[in-house]
């Protein structure tokens, strides 16, 4: 058996379960098309925590997500594959654009800023990565997705993570340049906090 169609076996099973276990479809659809919003809320309340720490691991977590997804597009690009749904008779249940299917943007983003996350707090990055899993699993379930696409999403993701904290530590210019970055935030942010102290005064 090719690994072609081991993967659409793979899918099969999984998108099958949407009608076996049909009360789980709601739960689901939430996962596949909302989730990746509290990756957004999280990236916020670490940022407006004001650590350094949190600061560092917010600003590695999103040059990681977009160098990721950046790979990410290159590869759909290269490797053009097409959605399970166009290919086959499969239980979709969002609405998709019949664009490339691989690899899978979702699981890109979630396992990049999971993976860099768990990188400075274990504990909380152990939630990030389950959740990036659901993610990933629930978009196979939805059908919009082969199982190849989302591992792909998490290998890029992860890989790429690893790869920035690396570097960062490795090779100070990078580290200097985000720490750069985050200086000009902040200067601005001590200013507007000022003004408005200011006029409360």
């Amino acid at each position: 058996m090719s690994f072609a169609e081991v993967d659409y076996h793979l899918f099969q099973y999984i998108n099958q379960l949407s009608n076996n276990l049909s009360f789980l479809n709601p739960m689901m659809c939430n996962l596949a098309t909302k989730a990746e919003y509290v990756f957004y809320l999280g990236v916020v309340v670490y940022w407006f925590t004001r650590q350094k720490a949190n600061r560092d691991m917010v600003a590695k977590s999103l040059l990681s997500a977009s160098i990721a997804l950046g790979l990410s597009g290159m590869l759909g690009h290269f490797f053009y594959r097409d959605r399970p749904f166009v290919t086959h008779e499969v239980l979709q249940l969002i609405p998709h654009p019949a664009n490339a299917s691989f690899p899978s943007d979702h699981a890109t983003a979630a396992f990049a800023i999971a993976a860099s996350i768990w990188m400075y707090r274990r504990k909380a990055g152990t939630f990030w990565f389950v959740l990036a899993a659901s993610i990933a699993f629930s978009r196979v379930w939805t059908g919009v997705h082969y199982v190849s696409d989302v591992m792909a999403g998490a290998i890029i993701g992860i890989s790429v993570a690893w790869t920035v904290h690396q570097l960062s530590h490795r090779y100070g210019w990078l580290s200097k340049g985000l720490n750069g970055i985050i200086h000009v935030y902040e200067h601005v942010e001590s200013k507007i906090w000022h003004r408005k102290e200011t006029k409360q005064g």
